[in-house]
């Protein structure tokens, strides 16, 4: 029974958690045969603030970057 967790920082919709979720089951299935069923996928989103990238908070990075 794989149980696969996934950490991305806040701010995806609805719909992309849905196709990481298909996506990831559809691979377990068609890489080690795994049955649907039997896939257990938890997402945990992050705030940016609680995220550190390049040795920075993320939220910091990216407004560096100019990114917000």
């Amino acid at each position: 029974m794989p149980y696969v967790n996934v950490q991305i920082t806040q701010g995806a919709s609805r719909e992309q958690k849905a196709a990481l979720v298909h996506d990831i089951t559809a691979s377990l299935v068609r890489v080690l045969g795994k049955r649907p069923e039997h896939v257990h996928i938890v997402l945990q989103e992050i705030a940016e603030e609680d995220w550190g990238y390049a040795g920075l908070l993320t939220d910091d990075w990216k407004r560096q970057q100019g990114q917000t």
